[in-house]
């Protein structure tokens, strides 16, 4: 059971998912739920198994108010820095909501004015907060399933299994092969002393 009960049909909460991958987009979701909204197994994303995400994924939209997802891809990233790309994700996704809100509640300590709506930053919200949890999971299993979909063609990163996170075989393989259009140019791909020219392949 998360610490927070929702107070209001038309409080959002919004978080994202793929701030530190190298390659990938930044996904963030907002959603509505109703009043009295519970669901026992609801927690931060990262504290879920994969299973038990996408098991929650369908509860979570069949029992919310509205709920949507967006992405912000690479060479946005790269413009405008990860910060600023993963506010806008969560803006992106806030202005596809089916319904007006009057109040946000955000995961993390940073976040930029939407339309004038009150918001909140709570750090570790998606802990505590039942619509920013909700939004966790739906954040990462949608960014989940476009690195999925960007694997079958580019199978030599290993997608499917790090998501474009650092991992070790991830690395390995940048460095083999060089990194491509889906990778953070901006981002640190390698260690200095394995460092490649930055390319974008496809």
């Amino acid at each position: 059971m998360l610490i927070r009960q929702i107070t209001s049909n038309t409080e959002a909460g919004t978080d994202e998912a793929g701030r530190g991958c190298l390659a990938g987009p930044v996904t963030a979701a907002a959603v509505i739920l109703p009043i009295h909204f519970d669901l026992n197994e609801l927690n931060d994303s990262k504290k879920l198994t994969e299973k038990k995400r996408y098991e929650l994924r369908p509860l979570i939209e069949n029992k919310s108010i509205a709920f949507s997802y967006a992405h912000v891809f690479p060479e946005e990233i790269d413009q405008i820095n990860i910060l600023n790309a993963s506010i806008k994700a969560m803006h992106l996704a806030l202005s596809k909501l089916s319904l007006p809100i009057n109040f946000i509640a955000v995961d993390g300590n940073r976040f930029h004015s939407f339309e004038s709506v009150p918001h909140q930053c709570i750090i570790k919200g998606d802990g505590k907060y039942q619509n920013i949890a909700a939004a966790s999971v739906l954040a990462k299993t949608y960014r989940d399933d476009y690195m999925e979909k960007i694997h079958q063609k580019f199978p030599q990163y290993s997608w499917d299994q790090n998501k474009g996170y650092p991992t070790k075989a991830h690395r390995k393989a940048i460095a083999e092969y060089g990194p491509n259009l889906h990778h953070r140019k901006s981002f640190q791909l390698l260690p200095k002393q394995l460092q490649l020219p930055l390319s974008a392949t496809s």
